[in-house]
């Protein structure tokens, strides 16, 4: 109750100020406009060439590993897995 008395409060204060500044809050609002613009601009130029640099990459070809680099790691893994079976045994 006390949240919606304020907030009314705070409405009528805000609407009688804005009545009696109308002038000094429109040189306010064309000042913050161009800035606002141009700051929305080049967040939008930035984030638009961050996607292009994406799609750059994307059309980059992907190197497939050769297949004794894939033998060498599945030769790892299995090492590793019978590792992993020694010290499970060892610890019962």
């Amino acid at each position: 109750m006390k949240t919606l008395i304020g907030g009314a409060i705070g409405a009528v204060l805000g609407l009688i100020g804005l009545s009696i500044w109308w002038k000094p809050f429109l040189q306010l609002l064309a000042g913050a406009i161009p800035i606002m613009l141009l700051l929305g601009g080049g967040l939008a130029l930035y984030l638009g060439f961050d996607e292009l640099k994406d799609t750059w990459k994307k059309d980059e070809p992907v190197e497939t590993p050769k297949d004794d680099e894939v033998d060498k790691y599945k030769k790892e893994i299995d090492d590793l897995k019978s590792e992993l079976e020694t010290l499970k045994s060892s610890e019962k």
